[in-house]
């Protein structure tokens, strides 16, 4: 039931999104799509992105207009649950901007005037190769579950899942097949504001069919640090995923404060994975509430653990206070 779209909730700020990302190496191609209704507020967050294989970022955001929370299908953008959790289709037919310099996305209004408009196609079918990992926690029986302040939630619900992905890509006059992806998509709800996470690193790995991870490492303004996460290694534990643990992970940053490479060690119960990632193509994104700048910085990221190498996005959020993104200085 919970690939399905949740029942709509009284809070000013419920949202319930859906999010799934991948990369071909066979035409260099890679992208995520999201959509996050947020019916009692009357629109829904539409954003396209495709890291193309010259290092231009073809990119989209919209706020169209929703009154329901009975489907993901908004601003040409939509997700259709073809079997739960085996089986999803993506499409999108709407614009892009074509940008040069992603970077340019740090001034929204600017970039969306300045750079080529041109229309962009996306089909795509989504398979799940692992089981799905999170859902929504439930209390022990005989106990309530705690109330939550939606002026203070990111998402009650959440859960990840491992997918392979076929299908095309057409931005303008090219056209790019889709035949051997791999990716990983995502589904929360609940009240969420982006402001309320003070920082995290997310970081969505595929190693090939064998081996995938997706860990969040996240802080708040007192020092607190949390980890999460879930890891499948199919030569050591069959299809069944398993928690991670712990996470070391050490990041490199540009001038801009854009994080360039990352290095991580991962800890389940019983083995440790190095992992190293080289960031290719970045993209900021912001979103501003109440005086605060919330930047996220997504990047399309080489991955390589040992002999494997694969891909992914590490999606770096910080709020910005004086100029700086928080999490960027701070020991991971």
């Amino acid at each position: 039931e919970d690939d399905y779209m949740h029942p709509r909730e009284e809070a000013t700020n419920f949202n319930e999104s859906a999010y799934y990302n991948f990369y071909d190496r066979g035409c260099g191609l890679g992208g995520w799509v999201r959509l996050g209704n947020r019916p009692n507020e009357g629109y829904a967050e539409m954003t396209t992105c495709f890291y193309l294989p010259d290092d231009r970022v073809a990119f989209w955001f919209a706020r169209p207009r929703i009154d329901t929370n009975d489907e993901h299908n908004a601003g040409g953008l939509r997700f259709e649950i073809v079997r739960p959790f085996e089986e999803h289709r993506v499409t999108y037919d709407g614009p892009a901007v074509v940008l040069a310099d992603p970077s340019e996305m740090e001034d929204p209004k600017r970039a969306f005037a300045e750079n080529p408009r041109i229309p962009c196609r996306l089909e795509q079918v989504h398979r799940g190769i692992a089981q799905p990992w999170g859902g929504e926690p439930e209390p022990e029986e005989g106990e309530q579950a705690p109330a939550i302040d939606p002026e203070k939630a990111f998402a009650r619900g959440h859960f990840e899942q491992h997918m392979a992905v076929t299908g095309t890509v057409t931005v303008g006059d090219e056209r790019f097949a889709v035949e051997d992806a791999l990716g990983l998509r995502d589904h929360s709800w609940g009240p969420r504001y982006w402001q309320n996470i003070w920082w995290y690193r997310w970081l969505t790995v595929n190693l090939g069919p064998d081996l995938g991870l997706a860990t969040t490492v996240s802080g708040d303004e007192q020092g607190n640090r949390r980890v999460g996460g879930f890891l499948y290694d199919r030569r050591h534990n069959g299809d069944r995923w398993v928690p991670i643990r712990g996470v070391e992970l050490d990041s490199d940053y540009d001038d801009r404060w854009y994080h360039s490479s990352v290095r991580a060690t991962v800890r389940t119960d019983d083995r440790s994975y190095d992992i190293a990632g080289e960031v290719w193509s970045s993209i900021p994104l912001r979103n501003r509430r109440d005086g605060m700048t919330t930047r996220i910085v997504e990047g399309m990221t080489r991955w390589r653990h040992g002999d494997l190498e694969g891909s992914g996005l590490a999606e770096y959020l910080d709020q910005i206070v004086d100029g700086r993104p928080v999490g960027a200085a701070d020991n991971l």
